[in-house]
C-alpha cells in the first residue's frame, strides 16, 4: 500500500464530501419529482373516480400513487444518508487537519535538504 500524505487525504476527504454531497442533492430533486408525480397520480384517481371508472381501477390507480409516494420517500431517505456521510467526510478532513498539520507545516517549513525522503516512522510520537 502506497503510503498517504496529508495533502493527499485532505483533498481526497474534501473531494468526497463534495461529490456526496452533488449526488444528495441529485438524489433530493429527483425525490421531488417522484413526490410530484404521487400526487398527480393521486389527482387522476380521484378525477377518474368522479367519472364513475370502475372501482378496481381507481383503487389500483390510488395504489400506484401511494407506491410512487413510497419511492420518493425513500430517495429522501437516502439522500438524508448521504448528507451523514458527507458530514463525515468533512469530520475526516478536520481530524487530519487536526492530528497532522502541524506536522506537515514542519516539514514544509524545514531546511533540512531531502526532509521528504526521510522515514516517516521518525516523526512518530512516543
Amino acid at each position: 500500500m502506497a503510503d498517504l500524505t496529508y495533502k493527499q487525504l485532505v483533498a481526497a476527504t474534501a473531494a468526497l464530501s463534495k461529490e456526496v454531497r452533488r449526488g444528495a442533492e441529485a438524489i433530493k430533486v429527483r425525490a421531488q419529482r417522484i413526490e410530484e408525480e404521487a400526487r398527480d397520480t393521486e389527482q387522476v384517481a380521484e378525477m377518474i373516480g368522479a367519472l364513475n371508472v370502475d372501482a378496481d381501477t381507481v383503487a389500483e390507480t390510488r395504489q400506484a400513487a401511494r407506491i410512487t409516494r413510497s419511492l420518493s420517500e425513500a430517495a429522501i431517505t437516502y439522500a438524508s444518508a448521504a448528507d451523514t456521510t458527507a458530514t463525515s467526510f468533512d469530520a475526516a478532513t478536520a481530524q487530519a487537519h487536526t492530528t497532522h498539520a502541524g506536522i506537515n507545516e514542519a516539514v514544509n517549513a524545514s531546511g533540512v535538504a531531502g526532509i521528504h525522503d526521510v522515514n516517516r516512522t521518525w516523526f512518530t510520537q512516543e
